[in-house]
C-alpha cells in the first residue's frame, strides 16, 4: 500500500510511540534518506533548463496495463508542457487514466515508451531506486482520502517527509500549521480531526520538504461541499505563495476552475479545456 508516496508500506516500518510522545521510524526495506541526485547520478542532466523552460514535460508518453494477453492502453503518445508556478486541472471520465497520469509523473509507474522531464531530469532514465529518491525529495501528495498514519500525531505525519529526506526543518511544518490555523492541534491523532482538518494536515504535509510539483488527486472528493471550498481557498493560497506547481485530478468542474488552465484526458490523449464538458 501507497501510505504517502515515498514507496514504504505499513509493513516497512514500525512506529513505535513511547510514553513521551517521542516516536522512532525503522524503515526496513527504505532507501535512505541520502543522496542529491542532481549531483551524484550520471543518469542525470547536470546542466538545468532555463528558468523559461517548463518544469514539467512529458514526450510522446505511453502506458498500458496488461490484463492476461489484453493490452489495455491508457496513455496514448502524449506531448504536455507545465509551466514553473503553474496549477492546472485534469479532468476525465473515470478510468480515462487521469491517476495513471499523475503516477508517471511521480515516478511511482514507469512509461512504456517516452519520456519525462522535470527541472531538466529524465526521470524515466532513472533506476527506480533514484526515481524514489528523487520523488521523496521533489513530490508533495494530496490524496481524496488524507492517508494520515493514525499511530502518528499531527505533527509527527508533517515531519515524517522531512524525516525521510534527512531533514528537521520543524519551523517549517509550525509555519504550516499557523497558517491553516491548527497549530493548536499538533499533539492530536488523525481520527481526532473532522474530515477538512485531515486534509489541511494532508495539505500541509505536501509541502513542508519544499517539493517542486504537488500532485493532487480528488483532494475534495471525500468532504462536503462547503468544506471543499474551504480546502481548495488554503491549498490555492499556499500552493501559489510558493510558486508551487500543481497538478489535480478532479470530476469537478467548480474544482477545476481554480487552476489556470484544465486539460482533459480522453482515449489517451490531453485536451485542452475549450466547451463545455459533457459528464
Amino acid at each position: 500500500m501507497l501510505v504517502y508516496g515515498f514507496d514504504y508500506t505499513l509493513s516497512d516500518f514500525i512506529v513505535e510511540r513511547k510514553l513521551s510522545s517521542n516516536y522512532n521510524i525503522h524503515i526496513n526495506n527504505c532507501i535512505p534518506p541520502t543522496q542529491d541526485l542532481n549531483k551524484t547520478s550520471q543518469e542525470v542532466n547536470m546542466n538545468k533548463e532555463s528558468e523559461n523552460a517548463p518544469l514539467i514535460s512529458l514526450q510522446k508518453a505511453s502506458k498500458s496495463y496488461s490484463e492476461g494477453l489484453t493490452v489495455h492502453p491508457v496513455l496514448n503518445a502524449i506531448d504536455a508542457d507545465f509551466a514553473r508556478g503553474e496549477c492546472v486541472a485534469l479532468l476525465g471520465r473515470s478510468g480515462s487514466g487521469k491517476s495513471t497520469m499523475l503516477n508517471v509523473i511521480s515516478g511511482i509507474d514507469k512509461l512504456d515508451s517516452g519520456k519525462i522531464i522535470i527541472d531538466g531530469i529524465d526521470i524515466t532514465n532513472l533506476s527506480e531506486q533514484k526515481r524514489t529518491l528523487f520523488r521523496r525529495k521533489n513530490i508533495g501528495f494530496v490524496f481524496q482520502f488524507f492517508n494520515l498514519i493514525p499511530t502518528l500525531t499531527v505533527m509527527e505525519n508533517i515531519m515524517l517527509p522531512l524525516e525521510l529526506n534527512g531533514m528537521n526543518n520543524r519551523e517549517s511544518a509550525t509555519e504550516l500549521l499557523n497558517e491553516v490555523g491548527l497549530f493548536d492541534r499538533k499533539n492530536d491523532y488523525p481520527d481526532k480531526l473532522s474530515g477538512g482538518e485531515q486534509q489541511r494536515i494532508a495539505i500541509i504535509r505536501a509541502l513542508v520538504h519544499d517539493p517542486l510539483v504537488i500532485l493532487a488527486d480528488e483532494p475534495t472528493g471525500n468532504v462536503d461541499k462547503e468544506t471543499g471550498q474551504n480546502i481548495l481557498n488554503i491549498m490555492d493560497r499556499l500552493i501559489r505563495k510558493r510558486n508551487k506547481n500543481l497538478i489535480m485530478v478532479t470530476h469537478s468542474k467548480e474544482v477545476a476552475k481554480f487552476a489556470d488552465r484544465m486539460l482533459i484526458l480522453e482515449e489517451g490523449k490531453l485536451k485542452k479545456h475549450s466547451k463545455e464538458i459533457t459528464w
